[in-house]
This record gives structure tokens, sequence and C-alpha cells, in this order.
């Protein structure tokens, strides 16, 4: 099959994160052996530095536009070109595969399409700005639900799916495929030295956008420093928000106890986690929270929101993790684990078992089914 997947971004860009991570690990699974060999382009915005097309494990990355200019350049490659299948991935807004791809099932037929969604973004609209933030609720909320209306669209939480029946969408029209997970690498016995300290480390695995919330991690950093000096945070990963967090951990008195990491490389992101006692993620919203599973797998748990959706399903409250309902009870939350370790090894412990039951092999196999399921051969 010729399959064409639509993304805003790619991995490698500066605002990337674990949905493009996502989405790139199913088009490397359907481009395998064992997920078909198939011919899968990845269409997404460019970026200072991109090449505008680039082979890299079997898929052919494409790009063109800006973050908003990458949407009418893809409408007119579906018009030029013709795919077997879509996948339209909607962060926000969709491209609209339903209104312009083309199939090549045969003349007049359209091109069978899958809307994945990671989740929501009613809370995220606002950063937009007040007019912006109107239409895109509206594209998401209403016109996109409308258009897609027999679409089969693709999830990757129980709580996310409920916030798209929420929007109207038909529940037996969506399926749940959760992310996967890369086995960590082999790391040294001294792994947990990648920043030199004595003391305790926390982490935080995130694009830095004020919808992350990584003040609260900084304001939790604070509060925790009297009775535990020297505890480090580590914020791993990179974004527009950076310098307002640099501020704030400065207003905060705590620059001397906080690590920005940047974009890193698997090594060095796993030896950071395998360093760390506690993961913190204090996101107003995630579809999954795959950084959830990356700590679990160095027997690492995670503190974060329980209105967050996706944290919901990623982190089982108080086996694997602790889920809060404010900052205040993060704050309470981490010095509780701080002041008592054999509790952060129970949950350590129950983290890593079941990050085990997560693979990308997994994800892509679900994936190459669905695509299967829908794909119309042609006559």
């Amino acid at each position: 099959m010729k399959v064409l997947l639509l993304c805003w971004r790619d991995s490698r860009h500066p605002e990337g994160g674990g949905s493009e991570v996502y989405l790139e690990r199913v088009a490397e699974y359907l481009a395998s052996p064992a997920g078909g060999r198939h011919d899968v382009t990845f269409r997404t915005a460019r970026y200072p530095g991109s090449a505008p097309v680039e082979h890299r494990n079997g898929v052919t990355y494409v790009r063109g536009g800006g973050p908003l200019t990458v949407y009418p350049r893809a409408w007119l490659a579906m018009l030029r070109r013709r795919f077997d299948v879509i996948v339209d991935t909607q962060n926000g807004v969709p491209f609209f595969a339903r209104v312009f791809g083309r199939g090549r099932a045969g003349r007049g037929c359209g091109v069978p399409v899958v809307l994945l969604t990671h989740h929501c973004h009613r809370d995220q609209w606002p950063v937009a700005g007040p007019v912006l933030s109107r239409v895109g609720w509206f594209v998401e909320s209403r016109l996109s639900p409308w258009i897609h209306r027999h679409t089969p669209y693709v999830t990757v939480s129980a709580p996310s799916a409920d916030d798209l029946v929420g929007l109207g969408v038909d529940r037996d029209r969506i399926t749940i495929i959760r992310n996967g997970v890369d086995a960590p690498p082999e790391l040294p016995q001294d792994a947990g030295d990648a920043v030199p300290s004595g003391g305790v480390h926390l982490v935080t695995l995130s694009r830095l956008t004020p919808y992350k919330q990584i003040e609260h991690a900084l304001h939790a950093l604070a509060v925790v420093l009297p009775d535990h000096p020297g505890t480090v945070l580590d914020i791993i990963g990179d974004g527009w928000w950076s310098e307002n967090l640099r501020q704030c951990a400065e207003d905060l008195g705590v620059t001397d106890n906080v690590v920005f990491h940047g974009h890193v490389t698997e090594e060095i992101k796993h030896r950071l986690l395998a360093g760390a006692a506690v993961h913190l993620m204090p996101s107003a919203k995630e579809g999954w929270g795959l950084a959830v599973i990356e700590a679990g797998l160095h027997g690492v748990p995670t503190i974060g929101y329980s209105s967050s959706d996706g944290l919901r399903d990623s982190v089982v409250d108080g086996q694997t993790g602790l889920l809060v309902d404010s900052e205040g009870g993060l704050i309470t939350a981490l010095a509780g684990l701080l002041d008592d370790p054999e509790r952060r090894r129970e949950l350590g412990d129950a983290a890593r078992e079941r990050s085990r039951n997560f693979s990308w092999d997994l994800t892509g196999e679900s994936w190459k089914s669905l695509l299967k399921r829908i794909h119309r051969p042609r006559r």
C-alpha cells in the first residue's frame, strides 16, 4: 500500500514531542518487513536546518510549509498524488484528508482516512490568542467531528476516547492504540551519574510549553529543598517556553539546583531517567504520557495530575505512581516520597513491571491490522 501520514511536526522538529515519536514509530513499523513493507510517506512542516526530503528507516519524510502553511501545502500534495490510505493527525486541527485526499482504488473513489488524535485541546487553545483560539476550538469541536462523521478514529487512551465521544464521535468508530516504548540501552552501573551531584535527582521529560506546567515542578523543588538539600531537578526537553522557565527558576532561587538539558540523545535521556528518584509530570493535559512508561522502565515512579486525562491510564494511582488534584498535592506527594525511600522503591518496581507490557511492535501491529481492514484494494 501507498500510505500517507500527516503531522504538523516530526520528532526532530525543535517543538517535537511524544505524539510525533508515536507516529514515526508507526510509520517505521509499516515500512518494515514485519509491517508489510508498505510505501510510507510522512508529510510535515519544515524547520531551520531540515531537508525538504529525507529517507530514514524506510520512511520518506517530505517537509514543506511552516506552522500554518504546512496545511495548504499538504492539501496541494494530496490533490496531486494518490494514496491507498491516509492517516490524518489532528493536533487541534486536522489536515482534512477526508476532503482533499484522492484514492487509488478506482475512478471517483475517495481515499480511506483514519483520524489520529492524542487528546482534546480545549485547555490548550487559549495560548493561541483570543481569535485563533476560538477558531481552533470551533474546528476541533464542531467542524472536524461533522466532516469526519463517518471516519474511523484512533486515540491513545481510554480517557481520550471519552473526550472524543463528548465531541460527538461514535464510540464504535474509535480504536485505542496505546504508545509503545523502546527497551532502554544497556547502561553501565554508574548510569545515574549523568549529572554530578550527591543529592537526590528529580526529572521531567517534556516539551517546554505552558500547558506542560513545568513551573509546578520548579515550585515543588523550591519547597522540598530545605528538608532535602542538594536535590536536583533535571529538565529534559526544549521548547519556546524555555526562557520563561529559566526565569522562574531564578525567581525561586533554585537555579543552582536545576539543569536544563534541552534535547538529548537516547542514551543520555535514559541515563538521566535511571538516575532519578521521581519523575514529575505536572502537565495540564496528556493523551497518554509516554514519559511515564519510559521512566517506569528504570523503576522510577511518576507524580502527576488526575485531571490530565491520559495519566489516569498510564499511571496506576497508588501502584506505579501518584495522581493528585492540585499543585499543593503535588508538593505533598513529592515530599512524602522523598521521606520514604521504601515506598518509592515499591512504586518504582511496579512501574518497571508494567512498562514491560508495552512495545512499539504491538503498537505497529495494531495499526497494520486497522489499515488492512479499511483499505479498499484496486480493482
